[in-house]
């Protein structure tokens, strides 16, 4: 039924431009005729133009991962308070953003900083694509302003860390075996009642994983605070566990494809990907050359043109075919 309703979507799609095309055509030869006016062709072939684009731009979203929801985390760089403070803003800034596309947004781990701001925030992004739209924010997202908490008012330069991973669903099988795991569990903090901050419901996995190439193992700890229930959180630190080792094949297999063009950047984890300049009313994408003066928009979630020219550009690479 998944892949039934997809391939609806995308005949669906064809359908309404092939009917936008055939009446542009009727529409140009109904202007020769002056039963419609220049003013209303141009309309509806900025209409029809508009339908092409989202084709196309649906078309840069066909990997195996990118119809699935995601797991955005963030984690304030160094620089203290100022650094937490940028963390929390891009926090909200893809919640608004998940709000407006009527995405549901769960924070499955908040770690709030000390005077302002968060050390890190682990967010679920559920929604068809929402992967897909967001895996290009992976990397360091830079902030350059004047900081509130510098007394000599300042123009300071704070960095903040984005990294999404596919939330899976039961559609997707992770092989783990119990012997590579272990629970910790530990009371939450923070607002919720006395059930949350006087009984251990917060969970902690630390899962021991091997590298199937080289050998190697490292450990991958996970934190989820939720629920007040010890089971819901239990359930939901697996799943993003699964999401995590899912992430790790689907890079590695990723990789092993990647040819990357002489022209263009090689998009990695912790490369700086975006300057937000509060000053100059500029925010510019570094991958794609994109910017808006919009700063009070982006920050409200409107990062759809950031998001567009990244998958127009690097979407339809090679590497990224299967």
């Amino acid at each position: 039924m998944k892949v039934v309703k997809e391939l609806k979507k995308w005949i669906q799609l064809y359908n309404e431009v092939h009917s936008e095309a055939q009446e542009l055509a009727l529409a140009y030869e109904y202007v020769k005729e002056e039963i419609l006016t220049e003013e209303e062709l141009d309309e509806m072939y900025a209409s029809a133009m508009n339908l092409v684009e989202t084709l196309e731009f649906r078309n840069m979203l066909r990997q195996e991962a990118d119809q699935l929801g995601c797991v955005l985390k963030i984690n304030s760089g160094a620089g203290g308070t100022e650094s937490q403070d940028w963390a929390s803003m891009l926090m909200r800034m893809y919640i608004r953003w998940a709000e407006s596309n009527k995405y549901k947004v769960t924070i499955s781990n908040l770690q709030e900083g000390d005077e302002a701001g968060i050390k890190t925030v682990t967010m679920q992004i559920e929604g068809d694509y929402s992967y897909g739209y967001l895996k290009g924010e992976n990397g360091v997202h830079r902030l350059v302003r004047v900081s509130p908490y510098n007394a000599q008012g300042k123009r300071m330069t704070s960095f903040a860390s984005v990294f999404a991973t596919p939330l899976v669903d039961d559609t997707i099988e992770i092989d783990i075996n119990p012997a590579d795991y272990t629970w910790d569990t530990f009371r939450s903090g923070g607002a919720g009642g006395q059930n949350v901050n006087k009984v251990e419901t917060g969970v902690r996995i630390r899962y021991n994983y091997r590298d199937p190439d080289t050998g190697e193992t490292r450990e991958i700890l996970i934190e989820n605070t939720e629920s007040r229930s010890q089971g819901d959180n239990r359930d939901n630190a697996m799943r993003l566990l699964r999401s995590m080792l899912y992430d790790m094949a689907l890079q590695k297999r990723l990789a092993e494809q990647q040819k990357v063009e002489s022209n263009k950047k090689k998009i990695e984890w912790g490369s700086q990907i975006r300057s937000y300049v509060f000053d100059d009313r500029r925010v510019k994408d570094h991958r794609t050359n994109f910017q808006t003066s919009d700063v009070n928009g982006v920050m409200d979630g409107k990062i759809d043109g950031f998001i567009r020219s990244y998958l127009m550009e690097f979407a339809g690479d090679k590497s990224e075919e299967k």
